[in-house]
């Protein structure tokens, strides 16, 4: 210590390493939005292409279902088809599967994902699928951005937009860890339209309106009577059998009865044309949107949107008129980081303001607060060597490590304040960091070792904290010499320059 202060370069030199080391982690470590957990399950969502019937997207899911139960760690599963979350209907070429898998020992939930994955994409290629962890599926489904990458099109020229989406999506599947990519472009199943011919109507005697209303019942069927069940009435709906409406040929021939009693069939006086799927329009702000998306596996966030953009910014991909915004789950953590930072700084500044009410002097205040900002680069370097990215949690973390550092700063400055007498002299600032060695080792590894646990990810529901236990673990683990070593010298270099100012003052003695 004696040899700090009379050669304070030595402490610059040695602070200089641990910058670079901090700025040099701190631009290769991975960022995320939430902790990757193993939750012994999945989602696997599936498409079949649109208008595939509901026997043929069950005769496509049973090839899933055997696949699943040929994996030896798969334990159960159920799936839903033409249904959503909440039994909200949609498509029968739809649906999703719940996957729970059996308890440790085994592989994790993102290695079984991938050998589904590539023995779905192997075995049935007309399904498209998607495979995501329990929390992220639902994060996704309550937030709207189901995906980690959404890259959002815009333009005026809607068949411009579904031209470049296939293009774009090849772009970005490619890139390594990017799996599930979809174009965006969805087309709705083949449909049936009835043009009714108002001449051909009027001559039979009916109007247009009487000709839908009759189909209406024929094909939907009505509700002509209830029955009773228990303590309840159940509509019973009638209509005609599969057998006479199952093509366009037999609707052809239905007969619908016109006011004055006499009958006569469909084909008299309307055409029947099968219309192919028409695609999807999506709309956002007012502006026609296309949606590519696209899953991770393997690789974290941060990494893989920055090689998403740097395809994205590759000349000829995209023309003029056509701009892009990034969504999804990209979208959600700048969200969250841009919060996570503001905290950071609020804490930061009322942890200054504290310690100029306590001290009433720019020197200590500044001095204290070199220790946590030193120290909160540590965290980066922790991160990295873990091979941890940086989340929501770890930016948790990285504040408590402010208010944490301070607190122990406090402790020796109180033990100064206490032993001083008329001036801060090096013996004093020596005598102090003594004095408070022990209680600041014991409150460092007290803090440590009720952290191992979580850092180790040890115990039930613990891999959510552990961001955040490594991030407090390796700011404590700097800040006994930042505290003890750096802090007085720092201070004292302070004081020094301070008297020295006052002594070159006209008049100064």
């Amino acid at each position: 210590m004696v040899r700090l202060f009379r050669r304070p370069a030595w402490l610059l030199l040695g602070l200089l390493p641990l910058i670079a080391v901090g700025w040099w982690s701190y631009q290769h470590v991975g960022t995320g939005f939430m902790p990757p957990l193993d939750e012994g399950g999945f989602v696997l969502d599936y498409t079949a292409p649109p208008g595939t019937s509901l026997d043929e997207t069950n005769r496509l899911l049973h090839q899933v279902g055997d696949i699943l139960n040929h994996m030896p760690d798969v334990s159960t599963y159920s799936r839903r088809t033409g249904a959503q979350m909440g039994g909200g209907i949609t498509e029968a070429y739809t649906g999703d599967f719940f996957v729970r898998l059996k308890a440790p020992p085994r592989p994790k939930t993102e290695a079984v994902m991938e050998k589904v994955r590539k023995k779905v994409e192997q075995q049935v290629p007309g399904l498209d699928i998607e495979l995501a962890q329990l929390v992220e599926d639902e994060i996704g489904d309550l937030t709207s951005v189901p995906q980690p990458i959404e890259i959002k099109l815009y333009g005026n020229d809607v068949g411009q937009l579904r031209k470049i989406a296939p293009h774009v999506a090849h772009a970005i599947r490619g890139i390594p860890g990017v799996v599930d990519v979809k174009n965006g472009v969805v087309y709705a199943g083949d449909s049936l339209r009835i043009n009714v011919n108002r001449v051909k109507a009027a001559m039979e005697g009916i109007t247009p309106q009487q000709v839908t209303q009759q189909l209406h019942a024929y094909l939907h069927g009505e509700t002509t009577t209830r029955v009773q069940l228990a303590n309840k009435f159940v509509g019973v709906r009638t209509t005609l059998p599969r057998d006479m409406r199952g093509h366009t040929g037999q609707l052809e021939k239905l007969l619908l009865r016109a006011p004055d009693g006499h009958v006569f069939p469909l084909g008299r006086v309307a055409s029947i044309k099968t219309v192919s799927g028409q695609p999807q329009i999506t709309r956002e702000n007012l502006k026609t949107m296309v949606p590519v998306t696209g899953r991770i596996a393997g690789r974290s966030l941060g990494k893989t949107i920055a090689d998403v953009k740097t395809a994205l910014g590759k000349k000829g991909l995209l023309p003029d008129g056509v701009s892009y915004e990034l969504g999804g789950l990209y979208k959600q953590q700048q969200i969250a980081f841009r919060g996570l930072i503001a905290v950071f700084a609020a804490a930061v500044a009322l942890v200054f303001l504290l310690l100029l009410f306590l001290y009433e002097r720019f020197r200590i205040a500044i001095a204290v607060m070199v220790c946590p900002m030193l120290a909160s680069m540590a965290v980066f370097i922790g991160l990295w060597l873990t091979g941890v990215e940086l989340n929501i949690t770890a930016m948790m973390g990285m504040t408590m490590v402010i208010g944490i550092v301070t607190e122990v700063a406090i402790f020796y400055f109180s033990e100064l304040m206490i032993t001083a007498h008329g001036g801060f002299s090096p013996a004093q600032l020596i005598r102090a960091g003594e004095n408070r060695l022990r209680p600041i080792a014991m409150t460092t590894l007290a803090f440590v070792f009720a952290l191992v646990p979580l850092a180790l990810g040890l115990g039930q529901g613990s891999a959510m904290q552990r961001p955040l236990a490594i991030a407090i673990i390796s700011g404590l683990l700097l800040q006994m010499p930042l505290v003890l070593l750096m802090l007085p010298v720092v201070y004292r270099l302070l004081m020094t320059a301070r008297t020295r100012r006052t002594r070159s003052k006209p008049g100064a003695t």
